[in-house]
């Protein structure tokens, strides 16, 4: 086996399916159609999955160009391993809203824990304050 470097290594991985984890969190599968020099993807028949739990749901995207810069993770999906997994595939509709509804538990999880930062007197992050001072103390 020989090893290519840098995205040249890529070049075997066109035409086949991929799943790519973004900086943001977001998850796309597509197939491989081009890169270039900067590692930038272009994917076809693209689709956003989102997890939630022991769910997923899947939002078709089309044509999707992801910037090399952006990416986390790149990996083929394995057909027969994806056949056996044992998440829920629900509709699109019932995934956001669990997705939703689990950014807003994180939420209040993170505005509890402020509170109580601020009540014992411990410094606390600005990109961690979700509440105007006078809320913490009413």
């Amino acid at each position: 086996m020989s090893f290519l470097p840098g995205t040249a290594s890529l070049v075997k991985e066109i035409d086949k399916r991929l799943m790519v984890v973004l900086r943001d969190g977001r998850t796309l599968i597509g197939y491989l159609r081009s890169i270039d020099q900067f590692a930038n993807l272009l994917l076809q028949d693209t689709i956003e999955r989102i997890h939630v739990g022991g769910k997923y749901g899947d939002i078709p995207r089309g044509i999707f160009l992801v910037r090399g810069e952006n990416m986390v993770l790149v990996g083929e999906i394995d057909e027969e391993k994806e056949a056996k997994c044992e998440l829920q595939e629900v509709s699109v509709a019932e995934i956001l809203e669990a997705q939703r509804d689990e950014q807003l538990a994180k939420e209040e999880q993170e505005k509890a824990k402020t509170k109580a930062k601020l009540k014992k007197g411990l410094p606390v992050n600005a990109s961690d304050t979700y509440l105007d001072h006078d809320d913490v103390f009413s």
